[in-house]
């Protein structure tokens, strides 16, 4: 919605530095907002392990090299939960909204997959 509303104000601008500066946000968001359609939901987990997707490419992570931890940390007085992966060269940390669930219900969940 914000890239439509973006995109008409790069049409009725008037001045071309106005134009091109709306036309470099529309872009963005544009960009934006398809990253978090596509690279969402990140995580998938079956018995062989677990596969982490980015925008670009998936990382798979066998179970015996996964460290499944969940984290609570107070930021501007509010608490939130991420679930992070511990992998031996890596650091997988995702939110709520990366994995399209509660992160404490998702690491029951990876708990109880893991052989």
């Amino acid at each position: 919605m914000l890239a439509l509303l973006l995109a008409f104000a790069t049409i009725i601008a008037n001045d071309n530095a106005g134009r091109l500066l709306v036309g470099l946000a529309t872009l963005l968001v544009t960009y934006l907002a398809a990253f978090a359609t596509i690279a969402r939901p990140r995580l998938s987990a079956d018995v062989n392990g677990l596969a982490v997707r980015g925008f670009a490419n998936t990382t798979h992570l066998p179970w015996h090299e996964v460290k499944v931890k969940l984290q609570t940390t107070r930021r501007l007085g509010r608490e939130q939960q991420t679930l992070e992966l511990d992998a031996d060269d890596r650091l997988v940390v995702l939110t709520k909204l990366d994995l399209g669930a509660d992160p404490e219900e998702v690491a029951g969940v990876l708990h109880s997959l893991r052989p």
